[in-house]
C-alpha cells in the first residue's frame, strides 16, 4: 500500500469558486459534445431505416452500440488513469473528429442513392465510423468522473453528480428531437456537419481550459496495460465493491426487459405519433431526478439511496401496467426515469470516494464494461420469451382463466406481466442486498472514507 495525495489538497490552493467554475465548463462542453455524439448515433439508426426499411439493420446497430461499450470500457479507463484528464477528453474529441470526417467524405463520394442495401459493405463502413466516432465520446464520460473527485470536494459530489445526470437527461431530450429534424432535413450531411463543428469547437475550448492538480493518477509502473488484474484486486481488496457492481450489473440485467419490450408495450396503448411525444416528455424525469440531487443531495449514505430508490423503481415497475391504462403508464413511467439518476450519482458518488483515485478510470470502465453487458443479453432473451410463452398465456393460454378477468387479456397484456414479474424479481433483490453484510460493510468504507477527509488524512491507494 502506498499513500495517495488527496486529489482535494490540489483544489483547495484554487479555492472552490474557481474548481466550482472549471467544472461547469467541463460539463457544458461535456453535454454539447453528448448531445452530438447521442444525435450521431440516433441519426444513423434512423437513416439506415429509412434508406434500407431493415427492422434487423437498426437492431444490429444498436447491438453493435451496446457491445463496443461494454468491450472499450476497462481500456477507456486504463487511458484516463495513465493520462491527464485534459487531455484524454481532447484525444477523445480528435479521434471522434477523424472518424466523423471519414464518415462524412465516404457519404459525400457515395450519395444516398448507393445506401440502400443492408447488406452493403460501403452502408456498414458509414455506419462503423459514425459508431465508432460515438463510441469514443465514452472516453469523456469516464473522465468526467474522475474530473469530479479532482474538482469537487467530497461533501458536494453527489450534487456534482445530479448536474451530470441532469445533463444526461438533457442531451437524450434535445438528441431525440434534433436527430430526427436534420435526418428528415438532408440524410446525413448536417447530422456530420454538426459533429465536426460541436466536436473541433469543443476541442478547442477543452485546449483554453485548465483543471486544477490535473495530472496522471497510475503510477506507471504497470507500464500503461490495460491491467484487468490490478483492476480486479482494487475491486476485490475493497469491502462490498464487487456486491455493488453486481447489484448494478443484475439491475441492468432486469432493464433490459424494459429496453427489449417497452416500445411495444407503448404502441400497443397508443399511435406511433403520441408515444414518441409522450416519450419525449418522459425523458424529463431525468432532469428532473438529477435538479433534485443537484440541490438536496443524496444524503449521509449513498449507498442506501441507491438501494432505496431501487426499491422505488421496482415497486413502480410492478405496478404501472397492472391496468390497461395510458395515465397510469405514464405516471409510472416518468417516475422511474425520475429515480434513475439517483441510483446512478449514487454509484457514482460512492465509487469516488473509496476507490483510489490512481484507480478510479479503470474501475469505472469495469463497472461500465461489465453493467453494459447485462441489458444486451436480456433484451436478447426476453423477446422470444415473450412472443411465445407470456404473449400466448395471456391471448389464449391459462392466464385468460387463471388472471383475465382483472388483470386483461391480450398480447398487451402478456407484455405487461412480464413488466410485472421483472418488478417484483428486482424488488426482492433490493431488499435482500439491504441485508447484506457487504452493503454494511461498503456503508462503513464509505464513512470511513468521509471521516478520513474531514480530518485531512489522505486515502490509501493500490501500490
Amino acid at each position: 500500500m502506498t499513500t495517495a495525495t488527496t486529489p482535494s489538497t490540489a483544489t483547495a490552493s484554487t479555492g472552490s469558486t474557481g474548481t466550482d467554475r472549471i467544472f461547469r465548463h467541463l460539463l457544458a462542453d461535456t453535454l454539447l459534445v453528448s448531445v452530438t455524439h447521442f444525435t450521431a448515433w440516433f441519426a444513423i439508426t434512423f437513416y439506415v431505416y429509412l434508406q434500407t426499411r431493415s427492422v434487423v439493420a437498426t437492431g444490429v446497430i444498436a447491438g453493435l452500440f451496446l457491445v463496443m461499450t461494454s468491450l472499450s470500457g476497462i481500456w477507456f479507463g486504463s487511458l484516463v488513469d495513465h493520462h491527464r484528464k485534459r487531455t484524454v477528453m481532447v484525444m477523445s474529441n480528435a479521434v471522434s473528429l477523424v472518424l466523423y470526417a471519414a464518415a462524412f467524405v465516404l457519404y459525400l463520394v457515395v450519395g444516398d442513392a448507393a445506401l440502400t442495401d443492408p447488406t452493403s459493405p460501403v452502408l456498414w463502413g458509414l455506419v462503423l465510423l459514425v459508431m465508432s466516432g460515438v463510441i469514443v465520446g465514452n472516453l469523456r464520460a469516464i473522465a468526467l468522473s474522475t474530473a469530479v473527485t479532482l474538482l469537487v470536494p467530497a461533501e458536494r459530489r453527489d450534487r456534482a453528480n445530479g448536474l451530470v445526470g441532469t445533463a444526461s437527461g438533457v442531451s437524450f431530450l434535445v438528441t431525440s428531437v434534433i436527430s430526427g429534424l436534420l435526418v428528415g432535413l438532408s440524410g446525413m450531411f448536417h447530422v456530420l456537419v454538426l459533429a465536426l463543428v460541436v466536436v473541433g469547437g469543443s476541442a478547442v475550448h477543452l485546449l483554453l481550459l485548465r483543471i486544477p492538480g490535473d495530472r496522471v493518477a497510475a503510477d506507471g509502473s504497470d507500464g500503461g496495460r490495460i491491467d484487468l488484474r490490478g483492476t480486479l484486486l482494487v475491486v476485490t481488496a475493497l469491502p462490498g465493491l464487487v456486491a455493488l457492481i453486481a447489484f448494478s450489473t443484475i439491475n441492468n440485467f432486469l432493464g433490459g426487459v424494459y429496453m427489449a419490450l417497452l416500445d411495444a408495450y407503448g404502441l400497443s396503448l397508443m399511435s406511433v405519433q403520441a408515444w414518441g411525444l409522450l416519450f419525449g416528455v418522459l425523458s424529463t424525469g431525468f432532469i428532473l431526478g438529477g435538479l433534485v440531487i443537484a440541490r438536496r443531495g443524496l444524503g449521509a449514505n449513498p449507498l442506501r439511496s441507491l438501494l432505496l430508490a431501487n426499491v422505488g423503481l421496482w415497486v413502480i415497475a410492478t405496478t404501472f401496467t397492472l391496468h390497461r391504462s395510458v395515465v397510469l403508464f405514464a405516471i409510472g413511467m416518468y417516475l422511474y426515469m425520475s429515480l434513475i439518476p439517483w441510483i446512478e450519482a449514487s454509484e457514482q458518488t460512492v465509487l469516488q470516494k473509496v476507490v483510489p483515485f490512481e484507480r478510479q478510470g479503470r474501475v469505472f470502465g469495469f463497472a461500465q464494461s461489465v453493467e453494459q453487458a447485462a441489458s444486451p443479453l436480456t433484451a436478447f432473451l426476453i423477446s422470444p420469451v415473450a412472443q411465445f410463452v407470456f404473449i400466448p398465456f395471456m391471448t389464449t393460454g391459462a392466464g385468460v382463466d387463471l388472471i383475465g378477468g382483472w388483470f386483461g387479456t391480450g398480447s398487451d397484456r402478456g407484455l405487461a406481466l412480464v413488466f410485472v414479474l421483472t418488478g417484483l424479481v428486482g424488488l426482492a433483490v433490493t431488499l435482500a442486498a439491504l441485508r447484506t453484510r457487504q452493503y454494511r460493510n461498503l456503508s462503513e468504507r464509505y464513512a470511513l472514507a468521509g471521516a478520513r477527509a474531514v480530518e485531512g488524512e489522505a486515502p490509501a491507494a493500490a501500490g
